[in-house]
C-alpha cells in the first residue's frame, strides 16, 4: 500500500515538474488541447458493486455511494453490501466520472472511471475496500461485466488523494466538504458554499455561591451536537466548529444507570459527588433525572405528520435517500392505531399521504420511496400545512406530533425564526408538538432547528447514518417521540458554608432567570419516556487552595464581607428542585433532594464516564477551565466508565477520541 500523501507534498511535487518542463524548453508538449469531452455510446450507465471493510472483509450496510458532480446520482448499500448506482443517458457526458464512497468510522475513497475503461462494457462493477484507519492513498479495481461473458478484472486508473481540510487550506487550494481533493491535471476544483449555521456560546463562569446560591436552568435532551460531531470528526477528518460543540448535549447522547420513579411522579432524582480529573481540589456534583421506561405496546395513539424537505439541497445520499431509510425503521414500528400522513415541502409545500392507518404499512412505505428532490424550500408553508393536518386528525390522548426532517434550509416563504417559533408554540399549546431531525451537511442550521424543536415541545436530533437513526426512531422511540413531562426546570441552592463557588457545565443556551423556576407561564424542556438528563456542576469547596471563584467585584458598601456571617452551617452541599408539568397540565409539580457534602469515595461507571466526555467536550470547545486535561486522560476515565455497555456506544466514544487524536497529529498515543 502506497505511503499517505499530503496535499502540499503532491502541490510541491507538481510545481517543482512544471518548473522543470518549462525549463527544458523545446521538450514541452505544445499540441492542441485534446477535442470536446466524450460521450460515451451507452444509454443509461449503471455501476454496482460491493462496499467491505479492508481488515475483516464485512460487509457495510448504509455507506453513501454517490457522483458528487451530479446531486441526485447517490445510493445507500444494503445489508449485503451491494449497491447499484444507475446515471441516466443524459448525465454521462464528460472525459470520466467520479464515484465516492463514505461511511463513518471509515476513510472516504473515490474512484474516477474514464469512458475507455467502460465503453466495451455498458455496466461495470466497482468494489471498494473501506480503511477505519486514517486517511490514505487507496488503489481500486474495477471489474468489468458484459453480458452473459465470464467476469475478468480490468485494472483501471484511479487517482484518489485524501488531504485533510487544514492542508488544503495551507496548501493555497479549495477543498470540498469532506476534505478530499483530486489531482488530475490542470482541474479547476471549487467546493459547494457552506451555509452551516451555530450559535455562538460563551461558556458560563464561576459564581459565588455566597453572592449568587441559586443556579436554574431548563433541561435539554437533544443529543445533536454529539452526532454532529461524530460526522466531522469520523467522516470528514476535521475538528468541529467551537459553536458546534454544545457539552451537555455530549453528555446526555448516552444513557445511565439512575433510579426510576417510585411513587406518582414521573421523573426521579439521583445526585453523586466526586472529584473533579482536571483540576486539583475542584469537584464534580452530578445530578441525574429519570423516567420510567414504556414498552412500545404500552405507547399511546401516535397521529404522525412527517414533514420532509425535498428541496434540491436534499438531493445528496446522506440527506433525503437517508430520511426515506429511516423513516422506513419507525413506519415499521406502528401499530393499527398509529396514523400516518406525508407533507413535503420544496417550490411549495404539498400533502404526500393522507392520514394512514399503521396497519396499511405498505401503502405508507410505498409514498415514501415515491419522493424525488428539487426546488427550493417553503419551509414556513410546509410547516402550516403539517399542523393543519395533524389537527384534522388530532387523537385526544394520543402522541400527535409533526415529525420534521430536513437539513436546516428555510429559504423561501415564511423563514424568520420569530415566525416559526410564533408558529410552532401556538401549536404546541393546542396539543400538537414537534420534533426535527437533521440530516447531511453543507445547510445545516443548528440553531434554528433546535430552536424550533425547543419552543415546539419536542427535540432535535441530528441523524448522521441508519444506525442513528435506529437509536433515535426505534431503540429510543418512547423517549423521543412520547412526552411524560414538559417544562421541566431544575433549580440548584448552593451551601456557601460548604461551596465556595461553583459553574454549570454546558446549559448555556438553556440558562433560566431564577423567578422563572415558580413561574409556570415559562416555557422550558421536555422528558420523554425512558429518558435520563444529566448536568454537571464544577465546585470549589470552601478552603480550598485553587485561585479560583474568588471576588469578582468589589467588596459590597452594604453588606458584611464575611462570607460565612449569617450562613446556617450544614451538612448539605446543596439543595435540588425540579420542577415539571404533566404532558397536557398548565400547573406545575415540585420534588427536591438534598446532596451532601461528603463526596462518594469510590465514584460509580457513569460518574467517570459522563465526566469524560464533559472534559472532551471541554477540549473541542477549547474551555479556559480544561487546564491540562488531554485525550490520554479522557480515554483513560472513558475506559473506567464503560461498563456493561449493552449497544457499544460508549466504546464508539472511545473511537472517537482517538479519530480525534489522529486528526490532532498523533501528539498522543493511546496505549490500551
Amino acid at each position: 500500500m502506497a505511503r499517505p500523501v499530503s496535499f502540499a507534498r503532491a502541490a510541491a511535487i507538481a510545481v517543482a515538474l512544471v518548473s522543470t518542463l518549462a525549463a527544458a524548453g523545446p521538450r514541452i508538449d505544445s499540441r492542441p488541447l485534446p477535442a470536446p469531452p466524450v460521450r460515451w455510446t451507452a444509454a443509461d450507465l449503471q455501476i454496482t458493486g460491493r462496499v467491505v471493510d479492508a481488515t475483516s472483509g464485512r460487509t457495510l450496510e448504509s455507506a453513501q455511494v454517490f457522483v458528487p458532480a451530479l446531486r441526485t446520482v447517490g445510493v445507500l448499500t444494503g445489508r449485503d453490501g451491494r449497491y447499484l448506482l444507475t446515471i441516466p443517458e443524459a448525465q454521462v457526458t464528460g472525459d470520466s466520472i467520479t464515484v465516492r464512497v463514505e461511511l463513518i468510522g471509515y476513510s472516504a475513497q473515490t474512484a474516477v472511471v474514464h469512458p475507455s475503461d467502460v465503453a466495451s462494457h455498458g455496466a461495470i462493477e466497482l468494489d471498494f475496500r473501506l480503511n477505519s484507519t486514517a486517511l490514505r492513498l487507496q488503489e481500486l479495481v474495477v471489474t468489468g461485466v458484459a453480458g452473459e461473458q465470464p467476469r475478468t478484472r480490468t485494472p483501471v486508473r484511479v487517482e484518489s488523494v485524501n488531504v485533510s481540510a487544514s492542508d488544503a487550506s495551507a496548501a493555497g487550494a479549495p477543498a470540498t466538504p469532506t476534505g478530499q481533493i483530486l489531482l488530475r491535471g490542470p482541474t479547476t476544483i471549487s467546493a459547494p458554499p457552506n451555509r452551516e449555521q451555530y450559535a455562538r456560546i460563551v461558556e458560563n463562569e464561576f459564581r459565588s455561591a455566597f453572592d449568587v446560591p441559586l443556579s436554574t436552568f431548563s433541561i435539554d435532551v437533544d443529543r445533536a451536537s454529539y452526532s454532529n460531531i461524530r460526522r466531522f470528526v469520523l467522516r470528514e477528518g476535521q475538528r468541529p466548529p467551537v459553536d458546534a460543540v454544545q457539552v451537555e448535549e455530549m453528555i446526555n447522547y448516552f444513557p445511565y444507570d439512575y433510579e426510576l420513579p417510585a411513587g406518582d411522579d414521573p421523573v426521579a432524582i439521583t445526585t453523586e459527588l466526586g472529584l473533579a480529573p482536571w483540576r486539583e481540589g475542584h469537584r464534580i456534583l452530578r445530578i441525574g433525572l429519570a423516567s420510567r421506561p414504556i414498552d412500545t405496546e404500552d405507547l399511546p395513539p401516535a397521529n404522525f405528520v412527517f414533514l420532509l424537505d425535498t428541496s434540491g439541497s436534499m438531493s445528496s445520499p446522506d440527506k433525503l435517500p437517508l430520511v426515506k431509510r429511516a423513516l422506513r425503521l419507525l413506519v415499521n414500528e406502528l401499530r393499527e392505531d398509529d396514523r400516518v400522513a406525508i407533507v413535503t415541502y420544496a417550490g411549495s409545500a404539498g400533502l404526500v399521504l393522507e392520514s394512514t392507518s399503521g396497519a396499511d404499512r405498505e401503502h405508507i412505505l410505498d409514498a415514501l420511496d415515491r419522493l424525488e428532490s428539487g426546488g427550493s424550500t417553503a419551509g414556513g408553508a410546509g410547516l402550516r400545512l403539517a399542523y393543519d393536518v395533524a389537527r384534522r386528525n388530532f387523537v385526544r390522548g394520543g402522541n400527535n406530533r409533526v415529525i420534521l426532517a430536513t437539513d436546516g434550509d428555510f429559504n423561501v416563504g415564511e423563514s424568520s425564526d420569530a415566525a416559526m417559533t410564533r408558529l410552532v408554540e401556538e401549536r404546541r399549546e393546542q396539543g400538537t408538538f414537534l420534533s426535527v431531525l437533521g440530516f447531511g451537511t453543507g445547510n445545516l442550521q443548528s440553531e434554528k432547528m433546535q430552536q424550533i424543536a425547543q419552543n415546539g415541545n419536542g427535540n432535535y436530533a441530528y441523524i448522521d447514518g441508519l444506525e442513528e437513526a435506529r437509536k433515535v426512531l426505534v431503540e429510543e422511540m418512547g423517549g423521543t417521540l412520547l412526552t411524560v413531562a414538559k417544562d421541566v426546570k431544575v433549580q440548584v441552592e448552593f451551601n456557601p458554608a460548604r461551596v465556595r463557588a461553583y459553574r454549570l457545565i454546558g446549559y448555556e443556551n438553556r440558562l433560566l432567570a431564577d423567578e422563572d423556576f415558580n413561574d409556570d407561564t415559562k416555557d422550558a424542556g421536555e422528558l420523554g419516556a425512558g429518558h435520563t438528563v444529566t448536568a454537571l456542576y464544577e465546585i470549589v469547596p470552601v478552603g480550598s487552595d485553587s485561585d479560583v471563584g474568588g471576588a469578582g467585584v468589589d467588596p459590597l458598601r452594604y453588606r458584611e464581607p464575611d462570607p460565612r456571617e449569617g450562613v446556617t452551617d450544614s451538612d448539605e452541599l446543596a439543595f435540588v428542585k425540579v420542577r415539571y408539568k404533566d404532558p397536557d397540565g398548565t400547573e406545575s409539580r415540585l420534588i427536591s433532594e438534598a446532596v451532601d457534602a461528603r463526596p462518594d469515595r469510590s465514584p460509580s461507571v457513569d460518574f467517570r464516564f459522563a465526566t469524560a466526555v464533559a472534559g472532551f467536550g471541554m477540549i473541542l470547545s477549547e474551555s479556559e477551565h480544561v487546564g491540562s486535561f488531554d485525550a490520554e486522560q479522557v480515554l483513560e476515565w472513558a475506559h473506567d466508565g464503560l461498563g456493561r455497555d449493552r449497544d457499544g456506544y460508549r466504546r464508539g466514544f472511545l473511537d472517537l477520541v482517538r479519530a480525534w487524536q489522529r486528526i490532532e497529529g498523533g501528539r498522543h498515543h493511546h496505549r490500551r
